[in-house]
């Protein structure tokens, strides 16, 4: 009896496990996507990829499955465009139809990201406050643009490279504590 059960229970794992690999690769197949590497279920090639140097990770594929392909973040889809010219066609020559869509809900909020009404209304209030706090007046604008000087030197000793998550004390922080 304890020899059945096992078998029963291994049967119906091979059986399940069977299933859910045949789904997984359907999903991979279904409509024209380009081409990429294949993903891992429930990770996706979040392993394939040097989070440090996310440039040359994208620069790498770029390279073996061309300058558009498919990555997986989990069960996330991504079609990813490497380099100008690329990019140029969909997100300049033909804005309107990418205009407004925003995969990540995170991304979509606040004023940098937002876009539409929701845009406007943060903009209308951003420019209210700003003035309420001497925004215009002229020493303002010569702090803000000394300000804004500093930091295109710091982005000058980067020479191209730039990783948002180090440098973020020296990209907002700083430049608001000394302007307030």
């Amino acid at each position: 009896m304890d020899l059945w059960g096992l078998t029963t229970s291994v049967l119906l794992g091979c059986v399940l496990l069977l299933i859910f690999l045949s789904q997984w690769s359907q999903r991979l197949k279904k409509g024209k996507l380009p081409p990429g590497p294949t993903p891992l279920p429930f990770l996706g090639n979040i392993l394939q990829l040097d989070f440090k140097n996310m440039i040359a990770s994208f620069s790498q594929l770029a390279d073996k499955y061309g300058p558009i392909y498919t990555l997986y973040f989990g069960s996330k889809r991504i079609v990813v465009l490497y380099g100008y010219k690329i990019m140029k066609e969909p997100l300049i020559d033909q804005g309107d139809g990418f205009n407004g869509q925003c995969p990540v809900l995170l991304f979509c909020l606040g004023i940098v990201f937002s876009n539409g009404e929701s845009w406007k209304q943060m903009r209308r209030f951003s420019l209210m406050t700003l003035r309420n706090f001497g925004m215009g007046k002229r020493s303002t604008e010569e702090r803000v643009q000394e300000e804004a000087q500093c930091l295109v030197e710091e982005f000058r000793k980067t020479k191209g490279w730039f990783s948002f998550l180090s440098s973020w004390g020296w990209v907002v922080q700083l430049p608001i504590q000394r302007l307030i």
